[in-house]
């Protein structure tokens, strides 16, 4: 039966050379390989994505044109067959249902969502389109709930990810060095479309070449980001850690990572991890040595204006900025009044409580209308031109940078609550997790993706950061790592793999 069916596969796959171009016929087939894998291991395909996402900016940069379309959804594409094969698994009777933190939040969320495009009338394909653009990573953690992966799984792929923290950080730090050319080899400058859709927008390097690394991801923020949050991680293993030589093998990440993460220049990057950092440090683990560390920081920026006589009011970026001008100019007046003024994030912080939520108090303007990704693909200017506003930052670029505003302003203050409810619920169970286990991994991962999160939560008022498949695929993959590590402590065991 098998001989058959290879026959008919390469039958098709023949008869698609007339068609389609060699290239697109080496994509289908190696997407219907991925596709039995996923099948018949889905763990597999769960922890190559963990893996590919980090590169696949650089391999997209490379994709040619005619298979760049099944490139840019290949990742996607595996979250929904990974969510089909669960679903399947339900279905058939090989896996009974289970009950996460979140399940009735995410049921609230999902019927305002649908209450919301109904009562704006949202074009169905607008309306799916702007869900799938809010949902499509939270459907990792019940992906991850439901295929049970046991803690040496989760360990496994979790030194996975953190040699691969290392090497992009060694990546970007011999991009400080080689500076312009090592920059255009990685940055993905090129705009890609599909019709009237953007798939990606480019990449323009308005910063000076070598001044801010980016390593595969294509921007200082993203890999600022992916930095912080495994850094997290790799700090809760640090304290967590009862033998000294763990503690060693941490060593050299943290020299190549914490470098890496300042020379992203990324201040929403630098402030998560000092949040996440003294979270666990400070008010977890009550070290003395990371309070005293920060007083002495606070003290040592605090002097540094009296002494150099720094302005702090008037710094605004500018080409050759140094790293010390570049953190005092995140409490610059004068660059808060150019973003105000110049439509940037300051403007939508000030405009979306006045202006936007009061005209749609309850529901919002629903999916894909407001703020996020797909407005910005779509070119939907619909509830801004309703309300009189500029197409997002800049008047021209749709999104508003602000994720916790796109997410009020689409699904109105009743789908607001739903998700911080989802949010704060795995908040807690991060911390439940961490009090109640014995286990010196499972107590690591639980304050690292909680002080994650605590720090993605902050970079939420700065970005798309829900959006982001380099952070938000392993912010909710983490969070399903919790809650399942957290029900073998409660006794239940992990399922079969």
């Amino acid at each position: 039966m098998r001989v058959w069916m290879l026959v008919a596969l390469l039958t098709v796959l023949i008869g698609l050379l007339f068609f389609v171009s060699p290239l697109a016929v080496l994509a289908i087939s190696s997407f219907v390989g991925v596709m039995a894998l996923t099948v018949r291991r889905p763990l597999v395909t769960l922890a190559f994505l963990a893996v590919y996402l980090p590169f696949e900016t650089i391999v997209l940069k490379f994709t040619p044109d005619d298979i760049y379309v099944y490139a840019r959804y290949f990742s996607e594409i595996l979250i929904y067959l990974l969510a089909a094969v669960v679903i399947w698994r339900l279905v058939s009777g090989a896996s009974r249902a289970r009950s996460t933190p979140i399940d009735l939040p995410f049921i609230l969320f999902l019927v305002i969502l649908l209450a919301s495009a109904l009562i704006n009338a949202v074009e169905p394909s607008i309306a799916i389109l702007g869900t799938r653009q809010i949902i499509r990573f939270i459907l990792i953690f019940f992906i991850v709930v439901y295929l049970r992966p046991d803690r040496a799984y989760v360990k496994r792929l979790t030194a996975v990810m953190l040699v691969i923290v290392g090497a992009e950080s060694l990546v970007g730090l011999t991009q400080s060095f080689v500076g312009g050319p090592l920059d255009a080899l990685l940055l993905p400058s090129d705009a890609r479309t599909f019709g009237e859709i953007t798939l990606t927008s480019g990449v323009t390097q308005f910063w000076d070449p070598g001044s801010r690394i980016f390593a595969t991801f294509g921007r200082y923020d993203r890999l600022g980001n992916f930095l912080y949050f495994f850094l997290l991680i790799a700090v809760g293993l640090f304290y967590e850690a009862r033998a000294l030589k763990d503690r060693r093998d941490l060593i050299p990440l943290f020299l190549l990572g914490i470098p890496a993460l300042i020379l992203t220049y990324s201040r929403a990057s630098w402030f998560a991890f000092l949040l996440g950092f003294l979270f666990i440090g400070i008010l977890i683990k009550r070290d003395r040595r990371v309070t005293s560390a920060f007083v002495t920081f606070v003290i040592v920026v605090t002097a540094y204006l009296g002494v150099t006589g720094l302005n702090v009011r008037f710094i605004t970026e500018a080409p050759g900025q140094t790293l010390v001008e570049r953190f005092y100019e995140a409490f610059s007046y004068a660059r808060w009044r150019g973003e105000y003024y110049g439509l940037g994030r300051v403007f939508w912080m000030v405009q979306v409580p006045m202006t936007v939520i009061p005209a749609a108090p309850l529901f919002g303007f629903g999916p894909g209308q407001f703020g996020g990704g797909a407005v910005a693909a779509l070119g939907n200017t619909h509830a801004y031109d309703r309300l009189g506003l500029p197409f997002g930052v800049f008047g021209t670029e749709g999104i508003i940078d602000n994720n916790w505003f796109s997410l009020w302003g689409e699904s109105g203050t009743l789908g607001f609550i739903f998700f911080i409810w989802m949010y704060l619920a795995l908040l807690r169970e991060c911390l439940r997790l961490y009090r109640a286990s014995s286990d010196g991994f499972t107590k690591a991962l639980a304050i690292g993706t909680m002080a994650a999160m605590l720090g993605i939560a902050m970079n939420a008022f700065l970005s798309t950061i829900f959006e982001i498949r380099t952070l938000a695929f392993y912010l909710w993959m983490y969070a399903g790592f919790v809650v399942v590590l957290g029900e073998k402590e409660k006794g239940r065991g992990p399922g079969r793999l």
